[in-house]
């Protein structure tokens, strides 16, 4: 690897983590008056959260936004590095969303992060990877359960497909998305998760 391409894939990273870490979710709820988002249901800066606060607008904006936030970065350093730098600046993007820097590092659990990154990379494997939750959730109406159903087949889908670069980076993106869904592995296995839509005091 060249001393440029190092640079650009730092350059990449640097402003892909930048990107992902705005929390949509907190400045959204807060701009509306609702206060902060984490001090409610699961304490998360997510979209899932912020429908608990039964604003549908506002969970619909962060969703897309969050989601936004990755596929942007991807594409800009794609256009402007090449492939691999995009690849890195979804990633970055998806630890921003979960570890950003002005919140301490305690952010959300990058599922609308993770589908706009893929999207942006590999659009076949982000849309099947989609289709996946939404199905799962139409099914068993449990976001958590539906993110890690998504996750655990899109690097199949990616390899199927044929992105190398993408299964590599999708499965990197699995893991850190079920470390960050730990706690809600723990209560999917005694039944005792929540169900899209229902507020969690």
């Amino acid at each position: 690897m060249s001393s440029w391409e190092m640079i650009s894939i730092i350059l990449a990273a640097t402003g892909g983590y930048l990107l992902g870490s705005i929390p949509f979710g907190l400045v959204l709820t807060r701009l509306a008056g609702l206060g902060d988002i984490r001090e409610i249901g699961s304490h998360n800066i997510g979209a899932t959260n912020v429908l608990r606060t039964g604003r549908k607008d506002l969970a619909a904006a962060t969703l897309i936004l969050d989601a936004g936030k990755a596929g942007i970065a991807a594409l800009i350093f794609t256009a402007l590095f090449g492939t691999t730098a995009g690849l890195f600046a979804g990633g970055a993007a998806f630890l921003g969303h979960c570890f950003p820097v002005w919140l301490g590092f305690k952010g959300g659990k990058g599922v609308a992060t993770f589908f706009g990154t893929l999207i942006a990379v590999a659009w076949p494997v982000g849309i099947l990877a989609a289709l996946t939750w939404i199905g799962m959730a139409l099914l068993l109406r449990m976001s958590s359960l539906s993110a890690l159903v998504a996750a655990a087949v899109a690097p199949l889908i990616a390899y199927i497909f044929g992105f190398s670069g993408v299964s590599i980076l999708c499965i990197f993106l699995a893991i850190l998305i079920y470390w960050r869904h730990r706690a809600n592995i723990s209560r999917i296995m005694v039944g005792d998760e929540p169900l899209i839509g229902a507020k969690k005091a």
